[in-house]
């Protein structure tokens, strides 16, 4: 006789342990052991057992969980890790991490990490029985025609147990929800459809608010250097690009904005590269939503912008509409406060739609949620791009599925209290999906092709370019670990398909967008996977945590309009910009939304943080370790430089940048 001596460990988190009955078995190329009862699975306990077999079962390969429903009385059991010290003095890791559902049987792998063709036969057939059970528990659905389709569940709750919210973050996320309703039912805003008074009656219901940035915001909000300074570190730093030629649908002369250009020209300054435009093209055309029984008006404006001398980012120009007319003028800083102010409100709108639309929901949430599906249907868990991914997919199918069932559904949020919600939004997305492209989400490549480089205090450049080569840098020592040539990324069938899926469900098939649809090279991988972790952390981050602190004061990114754009100038007034913006009802609902969706948990994960061992090797655990480092430091560069700041860009510090897209 032989004893294996078995070391299971369950979670902390709270309701992680169990009193059902759960079994194991041991796996071993030469045998298997019979099924023994575990018990005392308490949370957060860490259990000892012995396995008796009548001779070694030869080199362990897998661990067979069986959770058998006794009766009706079954709950779950969150597995961290189950360790084996073996009869020849190994001791062997089979990470899990995950709940176990009742009468659900789970195979467990070692943590030695393998790519498929390097798997014995034993393995091999593991790897497809476990991607045949996850692809059947993860589909793709069609949400709409144009669109990166999305996981095939409607209801959180019936989501596999491995990828729903953990207790704490659900009833921390639902009691969020349930104190702003209170917050707004307390100052009977909720159902109010009146605009507000004025200005002082708007800055009034703001007195109770605790936010440093709400309150500056507040006070530097209708100013142009503000203005401008939002398109570099705002909560979308996405839409400003370098002009060196205007568009010929945007007739500004030399004469229109001579007065804002340092005592030089227009010509000059797009000559020395310090002109800059935001154009809102991709909102052209679309009829606003219904709001409050108000219809709402959306515009597409172009926006012109000077670097001056003190790299300050200035607005010199704006147009409303895409089609230059009498009826569409070219507005001014010098045109009437009334006017400038309206004028630049509509942009602020315009900057709600394309930032929560394409810049938020499709470039962050529903991209990761394609990377999600994709990596939990085709890789299995001994597979190094599984170990390396899972943790920048928690939580996210979860977030999603809340988001379509309660921001973007027929009675959602945003189908209720958006100028782009509803039927526009349906038309945007498809639009932002049809010209998205690779190099748009590859960090250096979207800095360069908008002519980014030399901008002066673009802190979200700054922190962006170092977190995307530290990011880089772990990917690639990572994957070269396993990858040691070419030849063994062409022959991963597992990876193949992969990204062959990706391309098709994610990017519908586009060979304009650039996105690849096989690997050929260990180079093409490693950007592609930066790319993937990149986009669910550092950009989510981005554009996602400066909701509330830049949007929660309205005026400055207004949900909708209830009067259409200016035709002519000199007509505005403060009652007219009091009569545009969104009612006291919108107000308070937007608001709530975002300042729910800027909460983290208890339970949060920063980037680089690993809570689940799942590999064991010497080599990947030393790049974990200088991976963190790494991070630490940037965050330790960006606080002190943050110290000499009126208005510190906190968003891409390491440490307020989640793993993944989770809130």
């Amino acid at each position: 006789m032989v004893i294996y001596t078995v070391t299971v460990n369950t979670g902390k988190r709270l309701s992680a342990g169990t009193t059902s009955s759960i079994s194991i078995q041991l796996r071993g190329t030469e045998a298997e052991s019979e099924e023994q009862i575990l018990n005392n699975l308490n949370q957060g306990s860490e259990s000892t057992f012995e396995i008796e077999t009548r001779k070694s079962l030869g080199e362990l390969i897998a661990v067979k969980l069986n959770f058998k429903q006794l009766g009706h009385l079954c709950n779950e059991w969150f597995c961290k890790k189950i360790s084996v010290n073996t009869p020849e003095g190994d001791n062997i890791l089979f990470p899990c991490y995950r709940w176990l559902d009742c009468g659900e049987i789970l195979v467990l792998r070692t943590a030695q990490a393998l790519l498929v063709f390097q798997d014995r036969t034993e393995g091999q057939r593991h790897r497809t029985k476990q991607l045949e059970k996850r692809q059947e528990l993860f589909g793709w659905r069609v949400y709409d025609q144009g669109m990166p389709q999305i996981i095939d569940c409607d209801d959180e709750s019936l989501l596999p147990a491995e990828v729903r919210f953990s207790f704490t973050k659900s009833v921390e996320f639902f009691s969020t929800a349930a104190k702003q309703f209170v917050y707004q039912m307390v100052n009977q805003l909720a159902d109010n459809q009146n605009s507000w008074e004025s200005f002082r009656t708007l800055e009034d219901f703001y007195s109770g608010i605790k936010n440093e940035t709400i309150e500056y915001v507040k006070e530097h909000w209708d100013e142009d250097e503000f203005f401008g300074y939002q398109y570099l570190n705002g909560f979308n730093p996405m839409m400003i690009q370098r002009c060196s030629k205007l568009p010929e649908n945007f007739p500004v002369t030399n004469d229109m904005v001579k007065d804002s250009l340092s005592g030089s020209s227009l010509e000059q300054e797009l000559k020395k590269g310090n002109i800059f435009l935001s154009d809102y093209k991709m909102l052209d055309g679309l009829v606003g939503n219904v709001i409050n029984g108000r219809q709402q008006y959306l515009t597409a404006p172009l926006v012109l912008l000077y670097c001056n001398p003190q790299g300050k980012m200035m607005p010199i120009a704006i147009q409303l509409k895409q089609k230059p007319s009498k009826e569409n003028p070219i507005f001014l800083p010098s045109d009437s406060k009334e006017d400038w102010r309206l004028v630049k409100i509509f942009v602020r709108s315009a900057e709600f739609g394309v930032h929560e639309v394409d810049f938020h929901l499709l470039r962050t949430h529903l991209l990761a949620e394609v990377f999600t599906v994709a990596t939990l249907r085709h890789f299995p868990s001994p597979h190094p791009l599984f170990k390396l991914l899972i943790r920048h997919t928690r939580y996210t199918l979860q977030i999603n599925i809340l988001a379509r069932n309660k921001l973007i559904s027929a009675d959602g949020i945003l189908s209720k209290y958006a100028g782009v919600g509803g039927e526009p939004l349906v038309y945007f997305l498809k639009r932002a999906t049809a010209s998205l492209t690779y190099s748009a989400l590859c960090f250096p490549d979207n800095i360069s092709e908008r002519g980014l480089e030399n901008v002066p205090n673009y802190y979200y450049r700054d922190d962006g370019m170092q977190l995307w080569e530290i990011i880089n840098k772990f990917v690639a020592a990572f994957l070269s670990n396993y990858y040691k040539q070419d030849d063994h990324v062409q022959k991963d069938t597992e990876l193949q398909r992969w990204i062959s899926e990706i391309f098709t469900n994610g990017f519908l098939a586009r060979d304009d967008s650039g996105i690849p649809s096989s690997f050929q090279t260990l180079e093409e991988l490693i950007k592609f996977v930066t790319m993937v972790i990149f986009s669910g952390s550092a950009q989510h981050a981005a554009v996602n945590n400066g909701q509330y602190d830049f949007g929660g004061w309205m005026p400055n990114f207004p949900s909708g309009l209830k009067k259409p754009p200016p035709k002519e100038k000199g007509q505005t007034t403060e009652d007219t910009i009091l009569e545009t913006l969104p009612d006291k009802s919108t107000t308070v609902n937007i608001m709530s939304i975002l300042s729910l969706l800027t909460n983290d948990s208890a339970d949060y994960y920063p980037l680089g943080y690993f809570p689940e061992n799942l590999v064991d090797e010497d080599a990947p655990l030393k790049l974990i370790e200088d991976f963190q480092k790494n991070l630490s430091k940037l965050s330790d560069r960006i606080e002190k430089r943050n110290e000499k700041l009126e208005l510190p860009y906190t968003y891409l510090n390491p440490k307020n940048v989640g793993n993944s897209v989770s809130i």
